[in-house]
């Protein structure tokens, strides 16, 4: 890798992704270091980290240092930042003056100490400069969605901490809700029925296979009903526990968090200008991230807003791609809706 290789990232909650221009998409692991617990010593990060969760010895934590979209630990973000770019440039140390050039995707609507704290975390992390881009807008440049023309398109990015939801028009975004409600918000809500209807306490990990094996927003016919074997502990007496767990479970599970989600894009047209909204009924809503891919997700929302809805074919990567994009538009009209470390840090 060039030392001077511009990069985007999707700083997600749950996925840690990596796009060059050059290379595409070159780095996609789970946002989770493990460290000591005493002398905060990183032991691994990505994916080797995240086979840690749940199963460490009492003096190893593995954690996720990104919370509902916003960085918790800016300390441990900073770390995972550096090494994930050190995995990319194959080796460790820093970019000596002559490091990349970031552009991060934020939700939409984070707090001037949140983006403080993701410019920090980046500049530390060795880049010569970093830049702030809002993820429904990266979204929609990586979904391929045409930002700069002045017609209205509607984007509903589920990531792993924060769904955000936003139209966009002539390179900005009109409208827009960030919702902490997301992929992970699915697999807690998932870990609650378990323990509820069935006395069984799983994990993390066996929530995120539930969903994506079993999981769906509704089902559309009695062959939608699939069923997972799942284990775990037994409350009543402490011992290990096979059960099954059909989709029409987790649809019951979901309820909660997915009419959230919908009530949230319902919100956003109402106040959305009547042309943007005649625009975005022509033209579909898109959506991304990797919550989109909850099975008839897609269709639950196209009964409840009356609009075609479309997933877009990239819809886990179209953030990190969009912002590597992005990089190649900083001199558009695109500028003037990003946030740039030289001037936001010297306020």
């Amino acid at each position: 890798m060039r030392f001077s290789e511009d990069i985007g990232i999707d700083l997600g909650t749950a996925t840690f992704l990596i796009y060059s221009k050059n290379r595409g998409l070159i780095l996609q692991e789970p946002s989770v270091i493990a460290m000591t617990r005493d002398s905060k010593e990183v032991m691994a990060v990505g994916e080797e980290a995240y086979r840690m969760l749940g199963r460490t010895p009492g003096n190893i934590v593995a954690v996720r240092p990104i919370k509902d979209g916003v960085i918790a630990d800016e300390g441990l973000t900073e770390k995972m930042i550096t090494m994930f770019l050190q995995k990319v440039r194959g080796g460790p140390g820093r970019f000596l003056g002559l490091g990349p050039q970031l552009m991060v995707g934020v939700p939409s609507g984070v707090s001037d100490v949140e983006r403080r704290a993701v410019l920090r975390a980046a500049l530390n992390s060795g880049a010569k400069r970093a830049f702030l881009i809002e993820e429904p807008m990266a979204a929609a440049i990586g979904a391929g969605l045409k930002i700069a023309e002045p017609v209205g398109s509607m984007v509903v990015d589920i990531g792993g901490g924060s769904t955000d939801i936003a139209v966009i028009s002539l390179g900005g975004i009109v409208v827009s809700e960030s919702l902490r409600v997301a992929g992970n918000e699915f697999d807690e809500s998932i870990i609650r029925y378990v323990r509820r209807t069935h006395n069984v306490m799983i994990g993390e990990r066996t929530a995120e296979e539930i969903k994506v094996k079993v999981g769906a927003a509704t089902l559309l016919s009695d062959e939608d009903n699939l069923i997972a074997e799942v284990r775990g502990r037994d409350l009543i007496n402490g011992l290990p526990k096979t059960i099954s767990i059909e989709s029409r479970d987790v649809v019951t599970a979901l309820e909660e968090p997915v009419m959230k989600i919908v009530e949230g894009v319902k919100r956003v047209l109402e106040i959305t200008p009547p042309e943007l909204v005649s625009d975005i009924i022509d033209r579909g809503i898109v959506m991304t991230g990797g919550g989109s891919l909850l099975r008839h997700f897609d269709e639950m929302l196209r009964q409840a807003t009356g609009i075609p809805v479309a997933v877009a074919e990239n819809a886990i990567e179209a953030v990190a791609v969009g912002t590597g994009m992005a990089l190649e538009m900083i001199n558009s009209n695109l500028r003037h809706h990003l946030v740039s470390s030289d001037n936001y840090l010297k306020r």
